[in-house]
């Protein structure tokens, strides 16, 4: 055989070698038209190749769905569903073919589903956009007659849209699947409310569980992270045809693959992709803690929010469905081992029904409140009653419940919130669960010595630490140190050291990569420590590092969070390795922007004011994205109250502390406004703002910005060289005014940080600043002038032009000073 027959019967033996083996077909087109149709293993692919279209099999199912998902993602993520109520059997036998202008699909002849657009046309064509939307358009006339984004699954892309249609009094509701492995519409759908002007999150499309808080033309007051997060902006319109909430990506030229998902869990969340984790990263959810769902473990079903499981039954108590259950779906519930039964116990000759205690325990819903002279009649009058199933006696009343629990909580022994309640049970029910739990501990030990020796065993032959199990989505792990000090080679390879340890890089047995925290001179037990790590875990914000764990064994304090892949601000900023490691002005504009948001969400949005103390380019994080994340929040509170020992740490990273630390004054939110604007400084000239140059002077760079800004030069002068004076000149001076304010004297002349948030998103204007007092002697260049005035002396402090000296001078003033108690004022939002 010569060359020419190889070349000619080469490509039809690779045909017929398809057909032998499972092949993947794909059009190599983005298209249904009538002449094409999708069956087995064929899909189309978006012209930019973002989305793929065809059948698909979720989990361990064994039925088979039309569906989109991420091309470009490792782990196939099913977007949009067209079938989720009615699944096929065999995917070679069914068909997604256009006949008479609908979509329709096919098994065996029978329809399954269709677009049911009736246009009885033959020009009609199916695209599937780069943008993640289904679309039919008329070939005739190129209008799209209908697409899959106003029939959402349960995710929602930037350039998508949730509204409601006046007109028609027609929405867009994603919905749930039921759980993580069936996509059939589940409990929980995401709604606008035209009423109120926000979106909700309802519970069987009735009961509404949370709300985004009115649109004010800027946020939504109750999510503020998703109108003024770095990546996406928000925007939500009402007029006379109906009410319309979309976002889009705030750079227009990047491309993020991103979605927003109504969570079979309840919450709504938003992800991005690490392509070099290769994993979603959760930007933000809401509500904040799983527990707040509405139902979430279902009837008589315990929730903790803070360790795993989630979900818990109560003693006398079994798992309703155990399948679901252990796979993370708890909205069936639980349920008795001995039902309860009907009649009175006096006149039946049968056993009264017990009542368990529970302490520490959220209420469930729905009490019936009725005054009653002690406990015992209170307990009286709910076993007179065959519904009554639980009972609490507080403050002289009586609180009685029929029927199932539900959104019953475990709260810490410290929580004020913790009440004690009653459950009923029958009166062999306990007996039969005390056998059952004698059966489970006698088979639990077994299995318990068993996994001991296996574990031993796998040490001894190859040095394997203890698995460390992962965390639950949104859920906090409480990791043992043997583990962390597993995950980071021994604590080996540092990232970064600051005033409250030192951070270390780690990977899990899951490859996930982490930064592990060692918490320097924490004195707080470990009750507090726990409360305190759960209030902290519990806050999320895209421009806030995410919390993922902790430790606490003794004196031994570790905290785990999210790896930023791009490091921290400082090395981009002062010190960049190559050309791309230099921050382009728009970059460094939007990194500002996000910290600021990120300090607002502290401030003003959290239960109580957040202030950070130490705000810094070192604990800047930079993710993949570039997005800046703050990092150390809420570490002041839990290394405790007294800061002399971190400020003198800060030794290294002087510069940025508020007067009001060394004035003897409370230290407020406007201590971070201080700080935020010496930083803001560095963002204009990418060096340190005190720098001593080769012949021995010391440049002071807010010193000749401030010069600058008063109307003494050019202000891309004064810009980091490397950025070759590319910059916005507006935007240069807008940074350096509102830095020049951040660091005024008086913390009452500062802006908060939300006024900071305006200006930088040019919302409102700034004006010109009175000149810093502190930096005036610099300015005038005079040898002696008033810095400010230490107000427990009511003295005078007279500092030198050399800067310097003037940092030194400041920090040997603290750390000289005596001051007993707090300097942290709370405070409580709005």
């Amino acid at each position: 055989m010569d060359a020419k027959q190889n070349l000619f019967f080469v490509p039809i033996l690779l045909f017929f070698l398809c057909f032998s083996t499972t092949c993947h077909f794909s059009f190599g087109a983005d298209s249904i038209s009538a002449y094409r149709s999708l069956s087995g293993d064929r899909t189309i692919v978006s012209s930019g190749g973002n989305f793929e279209l065809g059948f698909f099999k979720p989990g361990k199912l064994s039925k088979y769905y039309i569906g989109m998902w991420f091309k470009k993602v490792s782990a196939q993520t099913v977007v949009w569903v067209a079938n989720r109520e009615k699944p096929v059997t065999d995917k070679y036998s069914s068909e997604l073919k256009l006949v008479d202008g609908n979509l329709v699909l096919y098994e065996k002849g029978t329809e399954i589903w269709s677009t049911d657009t009736k246009l009885k046309s033959s020009s009609v064509v199916a695209v599937l956009l780069d943008e993640g939307n289904l679309v039919l358009r008329n070939g005739s006339s190129n209008t799209t007659v209908w697409q899959s984004w106003d029939y959402p699954t349960d995710t929602w892309f930037p350039g998508g849209y949730l509204s409601y249609d006046k007109r028609t009094n027609r929405t867009q509701i994603p919905t749930s699947w039921k759980n993580s492995e069936d996509p059939a519409p589940g409990l929980y759908t995401l709604e606008i409310d035209p009423i109120g002007h926000q979106f909700l999150i309802r519970w069987n499309r009735s009961r509404q569980i949370w709300t985004s808080g009115a649109w004010n033309g800027q946020i939504f007051t109750n999510v503020p992270e998703i109108a003024s997060g770095s990546i996406f902006n928000f925007t939500y319109i009402s007029n006379n045809h109906g009410d319309y909430l979309t976002y889009f990506f705030a750079n227009s030229s990047a491309y993020i693959i991103s979605r927003s998902v109504m969570d079979y869990n309840g919450q709504i969340k938003q992800f991005g992709w690490l392509p070099d984790q290769q994993k979603w990263s959760l930007f933000w959810s809401e509500p904040n803690t799983q527990c707040q769902v509405n139902a979430y473990c279902g009837a008589y079903g315990v929730c903790n929010d803070i360790f795993s499981p989630l979900c818990n039954c109560l003693p006398g108590f079994k798992s309703r469905f155990e399948k679901s259950w252990t796979s993370g779906d708890y909205s069936g519930g639980c349920q008795r081992y001995m039902e309860l039964e009907s009649g009175n116990a006096y006149t039946t000759g049968r056993k009264a029904d017990i009542f368990q205690i529970h302490s520490h325990m959220k209420w469930p819903d729905n009490p019936q409140a009725f005054s009653a002279v002690n406990a015992e009649r209170c307990k009286s009058n709910c076993l007179s009653n065959i519904s009554c199933t639980a009972y609490a006696y507080y403050e002289k009343a009586c609180f009685t419940w029929n029927g199932d629990l539900f959104n019953m909580q475990q709260l810490s022994v410290d929580d004020s919130n913790g009440r004690v309640i009653y459950i009923r049970i029958h009166s062999s029910g306990s007996s039969k669960n005390n056998k059952g739990i004698i059966y489970g501990v006698v088979g639990g030990s077994i299995a318990i010595l068993s996994v001991l020796l296996l574990i031993a065993f796998r040490r001894h032959k190859s040095g394997i630490a203890t698995v460390i199990e992962r965390a639950a989505e949104g859920t906090m792990v409480a990791f043992g140190y043997k583990d962390l000090q597993t995950a980071t080679k021994n604590f080996s390879e540092m990232l970064g050291k600051g005033g409250f340890g030192s951070v270390y890089k780690g990977t899990l047995p899951d490859s996930t990569v982490i930064a592990v925290k060692k918490l320097e001179g924490v004195s707080q037990g470990e009750k507090q420590f726990r409360n305190e790590i759960s209030t902290i875990g519990n806050i999320q914000h895209i421009n806030l590092v995410h919390l993922r764990g902790f430790c606490s064994q003794g004196n031994k304090k570790l905290l785990v969070y999210e790896y930023a892949s791009n490091g921290s601000l400082d090395s981009h900023l002062f010190n960049p390795k190559k050309d791309e490691s230099i921050l382009p002005w728009t970059r460094r504009y939007e990194i500002a922007l996000g910290t600021a948001r990120g300090l607002v969400y502290l401030h003003e949005n959290c239960r109580d004011c957040i202030i950070h103390c130490d705000i810094k380019p070192e604990n800047i994080l930079l993710d993949s994205f570039m997005c800046p994340k703050v990092a150390d929040f809420g570490l002041a509170k839990l290394v405790g109250r007294n800061f002399s020992r971190v400020l003198t740490t800060m030794r290294g990273t002087r510069g940025y502390l508020a007067p009001e630390w060394i004035s003897g004054g409370a230290i407020t939110a406007k201590a971070d406004v201080y700080s935020f604007g010496m930083m803001l400084f560095e963002f204009v000239s990418g060096r340190r703002n005190s720098e001593q140059t080769r012949d021995g002077k010391v440049n002071f760079f807010p010193a000749i910005a401030a010069n600058v800004i008063m109307g003494r030069g050019d202000i891309l002068t004064i810009l980091d060289p490397n950025l070759n004076q590319v910059a916005d000149v507006e935007e240069v001076t807008n940074i350096c005014r509102v830095a020049c304010w951040c660091i005024q004297e008086n913390e009452h002349v500062r802006p908060t940080m939300s006024q900071i948030v305006q200006i930088l998103e040019g919302v409102v204007d700034v004006d010109m600043p009175p000149d810093p007092r502190g930096l005036q002697v610099f300015i005038d260049n005079e040898d002696d002038i008033v810095f400010f005035t230490d107000k427990a002396s009511s003295s005078n402090l007279h500092i030198q032009s050399d800067p310097a000296w003037a940092s030194s001078f400041v920090e040997e003033q603290y750390t000289n000073k005596k001051t007993q108690g707090s300097k942290i004022q709370e405070c409580e939002s709005d």
